[in-house]
């Protein structure tokens, strides 16, 4: 939906330097321009330098510093003073480890305000995977399960080697070449085959990218009631919904804390859903 340019607040006809190799303007151009009225302008840094998904080069920092860290790198190639990054992690879900899941993260800095917006979100619609390919192995159902050709995925020796790693394969011939090898180099001639989670190689990461997106732009639009400056929204949740037999606090969230990344203001609101208690099963007096 457009907005009146009046409406869109802050970033209205600026220009914000976006940090990324992997084409994520492709996801984050149209929400910024229709949201806030705001230009995005690639940034030409090579952000790998501060970790790869393949793990060539390690990430040093959690998901958030090195997505600040990214930001950052952006204003200074580009001189702007608005920048803005993306960076996430994959892996299992922390209380069902057979569920993946990835963090997905934006931060947008702007230096005029002194001020550092973070939007970040447990994204459960995620094709993160990977299999280990025994020399007799079948194939077929993994490459199906992730998506593949249309979502790239990654080869390398069982037992890594110094120079053979694949990335980006997006058709069958390529992967098979890669595989044949990757079996030659392994001593057992088994291959690690993963999921490519770079933006441009994963559709179902690129539309979590611009999910994060709006959300950070709706949040850009909402001043603080305290000190006027963008980004005032959700950050933390607080646990406790009491449990509607016992009254039991369960691990369930009783209550969202909504504040300002700028000047720390701070509110507790009840959930947004309107719920109150918390099902029986899901108490630890009643369903120990």
């Amino acid at each position: 939906m457009l907005f009146e340019l009046s409406a869109l607040g802050a970033y209205c006809g600026r220009s914000i330097a976006l940090a990324t190799r992997h084409g994520k303007q492709r996801a984050l151009a149209l929400p910024f321009r229709w949201g806030l009225g705001a230009t995005l302008e690639l940034s030409s840094v090579d952000t790998d330098l501060l970790g790869t998904f393949s793990g060539e080069i390690p990430r040093l920092a959690e998901a958030a510093a090195t997505c600040e860290a990214k930001a950052r790198l952006g204003l200074e190639a580009s001189g702007l003073p608005i920048g803005l990054a993306s960076e996430a992690s994959f892996g299992p879900h922390p209380a069902m480890p057979m569920l993946p899941v990835g963090q997905e993260l934006l931060v947008l800095i702007d230096q005029e305000r002194d001020l550092c917006v973070l939007e970040q979100r447990l994204e459960w619609r995620t094709n993160y995977s990977h299999t280990l390919l025994e020399p007799d192995g079948e194939l077929e159902p993994w490459l199906d399960q992730v998506i593949f050709p249309s979502h790239a995925v990654i080869a390398r020796p069982a037992t890594p080697q110094a120079g053979v790693l694949f990335k980006g394969l997006h058709c069958s011939d390529a992967l098979a070449e890669a595989i044949r090898s990757c079996r030659a180099a392994d001593p057992d001639g088994r291959v690690w085959l993963e999921t490519d989670m770079r933006a441009h190689c994963n559709p179902t990461r690129m539309r979590s990218i611009r999910r994060l997106g709006s959300a950070l732009v709706r949040r850009l639009r909402n001043p603080c009631p305290e000190c006027g400056s963008p980004g005032w929204g959700l950050l933390d949740t607080q646990p406790g919904l009491p449990c509607s037999d016992c009254g039991t606090a369960t691990e369930l969230t009783l209550s969202e804390i909504w504040g300002c990344q700028r000047c720390g203001a701070r509110l507790e609101h009840p959930r947004r859903d309107g719920r109150i208690q918390a099902d029986p099963g899901q108490c630890p007096w009643c369903n120990p």
